[in-house]
């Protein structure tokens, strides 16, 4: 089509910076006459070629209509940088191919714009990686990769998050990878004997950890995501369902008001109200996952929380107090003078 025979003369052209009418004719594989009256429509729509003559003349574009063609803005190409940064590309094993293909690009960008975009790369690096949070890699993470890549089904073996449980051999058919923050997982659809024809579509899909994977072998048989099957849309859905479907446990807790921004900020406590009172403490109705995990945060707190309701969740903690007091051979009720006993202070010599 010679819509298709103009866009291409343009792309020579903006890769290249020039070329004759003899090149573009052998490239396209038309003769020279077709390609001068391709050329003469160019200029009658608005395109801004001209033609050098001599020797080592030819077609050209000027510098700045060649950054309009590729449509990259400023802002676009360091978002690009920033993507070419990041530690999922050298875990899928592609900072080869994302180096590579960023080099390309820039060559062929204006030299302006070219020198912008390598003054940001010489000032931007991104590090993912948090200061407490190891990263869970798992050498089966390239097995998923290809498996996923080529629509093939895999055999595994799952350590499940239930403690203590291992699960037998299962086939899955992966549908698509997900990294989040340090952590990478897949979503797959679990081969089930026997089953309904509806269990192998979205609604049968499961979530799975790569670093929990005990083993996992790449097998010969295929299979066919779903046309118009959106993983960004799935997983946003499936995580928002994980989340509803947490276990909330109802406290009323009282927090020093120097750690309050602290404790608000905290990512396993959903704070319902609060109150500000005179005595220097805030007083809070917050929702925690558990017993246990509420009973370890607030000790984690010092003597800047203090457990009001339930009162199972402050008994917990006074015999937790308790028993840090034995050990440390002070007498009952010498860890803090604070009803209920709260943990060992997070700064020194600070009383309850």
């Amino acid at each position: 089509m010679r819509a298709d025979r103009l866009l291409a003369i343009l792309l020579i052209l903006q890769t290249n910076g020039k070329a004759t009418v003899r090149e573009l004719a052998e490239r396209l594989e038309v003769s020279e006459r077709t390609i001068q009256r391709d050329m003469e429509a160019l200029c009658v729509s608005g395109i801004p070629l001209s033609a050098e003559r001599g020797a080592n003349g030819g077609w050209t574009l000027p510098e700045g209509y060649r950054t309009k063609l590729t449509g990259l803005t400023s802002d676009e190409i360091q978002a690009l940088l920033v993507l070419q940064t990041s530690s999922i590309v050298r875990e899928l094993a592609m900072e080869g191919a994302g180096s590579s293909a960023l080099s390309k690009l820039l060559s062929a960008l204006p030299v302006a714009t070219r020198t912008e975009a390598e003054w940001i790369r010489q000032r931007l690096h991104i590090d993912v990686q948090g200061w407490h949070e190891p990263r869970s890699y798992s050498p089966y993470l390239p097995v998923v990769q290809q498996a996923v890549w080529e629509e093939r089904k895999l055999r595994l073996r799952y350590d499940s998050a239930a403690e203590g449980k291992r699960e037998a051999d299962q086939i899955v058919c992966p549908w698509g990878l997900v990294a989040k923050l340090n952590t990478w997982y897949f979503v797959a659809s679990p081969e089930v004997p026997e089953a309904p024809e509806s269990s192998s579509g979205e609604e049968g899909l499961r979530t799975y950890r790569v670093s929990r994977l005990l083993d996992a072998e790449l097998l010969d048989e295929r299979f066919e995501v779903p046309e118009g099957f959106d993983l960004a849309r799935w997983w946003e859905r499936s995580t928002a369902r994980f989340k509803e479907s947490l276990p909330w446990y109802p406290s009323v807790v009282r927090i020093r008001t120097e750690a309050w921004k602290r404790f608000a900020g905290e990512r396993y406590v959903r704070i319902r109200r609060h109150s500000l009172g005179e005595d220097g403490w805030v007083e809070a109705e917050a929702d925690f996952h558990t017993l246990n995990s509420a009973h370890d945060l607030l000790l984690g707190y010092g003597s800047s929380a203090l457990a009001v309701r339930p009162e199972e969740l402050a008994e917990a903690i006074r015999r937790t107090v308790a028993g840090l007091s034995r050990m440390y051979g002070l007498p009952e009720g010498g860890a803090g003078s604070a009803p209920y006993g709260v943990g060992v202070s997070e700064r020194r010599g600070e009383e309850a």
